[in-house]
């Protein structure tokens, strides 16, 4: 691979239509590398990657007016080296035309054939001319289909937010899922103070700012270094997570003392927020199917300076012994399933997403979600929390799945005292009092949460009184 911003991305995006790994994945194999690219050739490089994967229906639909082939018949690497050049054409002001033309067939002959660099360099000359006169779908005679290229999402999922939202809706989150969100991180209490980090980021960032809701949050754009190169990183003053995942965390309100279990930790944003709120007393069991995530969480806990974290290695789908315990563990005050989902509320930070996810899955995430809710349920203490959280606002992995699982735990109710959110925080609950939050409404991720209570039952006679113990 040519260690070139437009090579570089052009790997990526082919690599992507082979569907072996996510983009975070990719980006993170490269850097492992070390590809030797400027500060100036990285910008371009992620701007080549995000742009086409944001834009790549709209792009699409240009490149279909000018190709006498169908584009499904074009082979998929000049698929993308099409996409690369006529994104740079159209959103790109600093890149000149002829060098977007040029590099683009320069690319072709590299990865292609002479043959596909002649129809790249005809095509997007053609193109660059022409592409504002081209007519898009009639808004009027095909709704779907023109919102669907206007904004670039597949056609599938214009239709699903039309029917739940609206018109204006839909367009008005479309436009927020394509705008380049800012970088948003979570101060770490243990270390410093959230003014204190606000101060020490000054000088490596642009438009800093304390979010609006997380009394922990900061968000800015354009670092002038990498995350890991910021000194306040390398010293655990902070963790890179959204605002809307900060407030899931305090809706689980873990306190000092308490045994608390991470049951889909992953690389541990929210299990650094839950030691944060401990103030790393007590115990917390950072649960993953995924050995090597959990590797790499010890290592991120011992860089912010928590000390309460035990891992374990366990897949949430095979379910629990009647008496589970590991390493002294036998139930929990408090438990998290930040549950996988289909990530449709993330979109503008993976926008590879919304051309992999299939439109008939949304029944299986559920069926998945409530059956590790119903694995978790016998792990929480009478009295204790279970918060169920995905980044998706939709509702077969919201409202359904709440009520998938109390149909079938009786011994459970959801929770609406609140006590961790802060009071601005209550305008983003709703009236089933759950947490949901959207990008064009909150300027953050799409996320929606839920606590339960397990509620004590004393058996008095022959009848059964439930009652939530004081």
């Amino acid at each position: 691979m040519k260690r070139d911003p437009r090579s570089t991305a052009l790997f990526v995006l082919n690599s992507l239509d082979k569907r072996r790994h996510t983009l975070d994945r990719i980006l993170e194999d490269i850097q492992n590398k070390e590809m030797a690219l400027s500060r100036r050739d990285q910008a371009l490089f992620y701007a080549l990657v995000y742009g086409v994967l944001r834009w790549r229906g709209r792009l699409d639909w240009i490149i279909s007016h000018f190709s006498k082939i169908r584009i499904d018949k074009i082979d998929p690497a000049v698929m993308n080296i099409l996409r690369l050049g006529l994104f740079q054409i159209i959103y790109l002001n600093r890149v000149p035309v002829s060098a977007a033309v040029n590099t683009s067939v320069e690319i072709a002959k590299s990865f292609a054939s002479s043959p596909a660099a002649g129809f790249v360099n005809a095509l997007l000359r053609k193109a660059a001319g022409e592409y504002k006169k081209i007519p898009f779908p009639d808004p009027d005679k095909n709704p779907v289909c023109s919102l669907a290229v206007r904004k670039s999402f597949p056609e599938w999922l214009i239709k699903r937010w039309l029917n739940q939202f609206g018109l204006k809706e839909t367009e008005a989150l479309c436009d927020a899922i394509n705008t380049i969100p800012p970088i948003t991180v979570r101060t770490n209490s243990l270390r410093t103070t959230r003014d204190d980090l606000t101060e020490r980021l000054a000088s490596d960032v642009q438009q800093i700012e304390d979010t609006t809701y997380s009394p922990d949050g900061i968000r800015f754009i354009k670092p002038k270094r990498s995350i890991p190169e910021i000194k306040a990183f390398k010293e655990g003053w902070f963790q890179v997570q959204d605002e809307a995942a900060q407030l899931v965390t305090r809706l689980l309100n873990p306190r000092p003392g308490d045994t608390v279990l991470d049951a889909c930790a992953g690389l541990g944003g929210k299990t650094g927020h839950i030691a944060q709120m401990m103030k790393n007393t007590g115990r917390l069991l950072a649960m993953d199917n995924q050995a090597n995530k959990l590797q790499r969480l010890e290592s991120e806990m011992k860089r912010l300076g928590i000390s309460i974290v035990t891992t374990c290695n366990y897949d949430l789908a095979i379910q629990f012994d009647r008496q589970f315990s590991y390493m002294g563990f036998s139930g929990f005050d408090c438990i998290l399933l930040d549950a996988p989902c289909s990530g449709l509320g993330v979109l503008r930070r993976n926008p590879d997403a919304k051309w992999l996810i299939p439109n008939n899955k949304f029944n299986s995430y559920k069926t998945r979600q409530i059956n590790f809710l119903n694995n978790l349920a016998q792990l929480v203490k009478p009295s204790g929390t279970l918060v169920y959280a995905v980044c998706s606002t939709e509702p077969e992995e919201n409202e359904e799945v709440v009520k998938g699982f109390l149909n079938k735990h009786p011994e459970f109710v959801v929770n609406n005292k609140l006590e961790g959110l802060p009071k601005n925080v209550y305008s983003l609950v709703n009236k089933n009092q759950c947490l949901k939050t959207y990008p064009h409404i909150n300027n953050m991720d799409g996320f929606f949460a839920v606590c339960f209570e397990r509620i004590v039952t004393i058996q008095v006679g022959t009848k059964a009184q439930r009652h939530k113990e004081k």
